[in-house]
């Protein structure tokens, strides 16, 4: 035997080894040999019969749970055992909590011991009532919305007029209270009460570098649609190719992974958690965050296949159910990595680590025109030493003379006066020029420094 997550070796019995039994009653439950080094070998102990008396007693005085104290005998030695079963009920110790994390007892504090203890009173933080919430703040479009969406799976809530009834059948009222999963999933200010329920939305050239941001504010299902939306509009729309003279659009990052992603990560998430549900859009990769990490019955490889849903907010993810926005066997990363596969995307790496869970999506750079043909060249000659935002609508020009700026404001998530401004400076340092009008004209970029493929005002006014 050696030690592990259930398992300890003590050479004598101290009071402080309780902190052992209440981590023990807390996790999986353990054993505590009294009477053996570190290694697991036998050195016995000769107060064995005191402690049989008294140690039942003190442990559920201080415990308040009874385990089971025996004596084993090995090469004549005595050993103490003190078995400690799981507790139904969160254990203390001189009033901290303490639960098992390998061979290590850590005290909980903070969000884990909220979690903690929701977990043991079979509650969820979802399932708490707002003593202020009243049913005026309830949004009435999002119910009949919702309403649409649940005719599949609940074909009797069309006949149903009234929203404060349709919030009972949901379970999302406690008395004349309404639940915190109702303010997230029907909210009319959601913010409101819960000002860190929120998704923010964030383009990056580089970890620290960000041109663009958007936070999407609203109820749960409000965040779902519109996150999507600003997405694939103002975001996702960077890469393209020409089929003949016609310039053609597609997103690397098919919708339907990424909306199975962010429900996840809204179902999921943390809520007593100050931090937002992220996406981060990148150059070559997209990441989806979200406060909170895997239960302790699943791992990142549990991921990847078939496996029990244990949702962290069960009115969240039973009403997205109903919706018929998810199912409830585990198959949503499933779906995801196979939404991949099918695009031919490399597959998603799933993550977790100090109190975060996240999804990266790769992109596909067989459908990266600007990546692929862009910027094979930029760095070498012209434009080496541009950077940020500057060097983005630069490679935008480079790669499409007749880009416009709403079409750059589209690729980049610049506004179009901050465009304007890198145009201006690219001018500045004669690295574009434009000839023509503004709807016949086109741009003429730089080749490389000793280049005069930049045509001076006489050969500007010529064409």
């Amino acid at each position: 035997m050696i030690e592990s997550d259930n398992i300890e070796f003590k050479r004598e019995w101290r009071d402080e080894f309780l902190r052992v039994i209440c981590a023990f009653a807390n996790t999986n439950g353990g054993i505590i040999y009294i009477g053996k080094d570190d290694d697991g070998n036998d050195t016995g102990i000769d107060d064995y019969k005191e402690l049989l008396e008294i140690l039942p007693n003190k442990i559920n005085s201080k415990l308040g749970i009874i385990p089971d104290v025996r004596i084993s005998k090995s090469d004549k030695k005595k050993v103490l055992e003190i078995r400690v079963n799981t507790s139904s009920a969160p254990v203390s110790y001189n009033g901290k909590f303490y639960m098992r994390s390998g061979s290590v007892v850590v005290e909980l504090q903070g969000k884990k011991l909220s979690d903690f203890l929701l977990r043991k009173s079979s509650n969820t933080w979802d399932n708490i009532s707002i003593y202020e919430g009243a049913d005026s703040e309830i949004d009435s479009n999002t119910i009949q919305l919702f309403k649409r969406y649940a005719i599949d799976r609940l074909p009797s809530i069309n006949s149903e007029k009234n929203d404060r009834a349709i919030i009972e059948k949901l379970n999302l009222v406690d008395s004349d209270k309404l639940k915190r999963a109702a303010i997230l999933l029907f909210g009319k200010n959601t913010q409101k009460y819960f000002p860190q329920a929120h998704t923010r939305i964030g383009r990056f050239l580089s970890e620290s570098e960000i041109i663009a941001s958007d936070i999407v504010e609203g109820n749960l299902f409000q965040q779902l649609e519109n996150s999507i939306d600003i997405l694939r509009k103002k975001y996702l729309l960077n890469l393209f190719h020409f089929e003949g003279i016609h310039r053609r659009e597609k997103s690397v990052y098919p919708t339907e992974a990424l909306r199975e992603a962010l429900l996840n990560a809204l179902i999921h998430r943390n809520y007593s958690s100050t931090a937002s549900t992220q996406i981060r859009v990148y150059n070559d990769k997209l990441i989806i965050m979200n406060a909170g990490e895997l239960p302790d019955e699943l791992t990142i490889e549990d991921l990847k296949k078939y496996h029990v849903s244990i949702p962290r907010n069960a009115l969240l993810a039973d009403v997205f159910y109903k919706a018929g926005f998810i199912e409830i066997w585990g198959s949503g990363t499933l779906k995801i990595i196979e939404a991949c596969k099918i695009n031919g995307m490399p597959e998603p790496v799933f993550n977790q680590g100090k109190g975060i869970f996240e999804i990266t999506f790769f992109i596909n750079k067989d459908l990266m025109h600007v990546g692929k043909d862009v910027g094979k060249d930029v760095g070498k000659d012209v434009g080496k030493d541009l950077k940020g935002s500057l060097k983005a609508v630069y490679d935008l020009i480079k790669a499409d003379s007749k880009i416009t700026i709403p079409n750059i404001a589209e690729n980049t998530g610049l506004s179009e006066r901050t465009i304007e401004r890198n145009i201006a400076e690219l001018k500045k340092l004669n690295l574009i020029m434009r000839i023509g009008g503004r709807k016949e004209g086109y741009w003429r970029v730089a080749v490389d420094k000793n280049s005069d493929s930049i045509p001076d005002k006489k050969d500007e006014k010529k064409d």
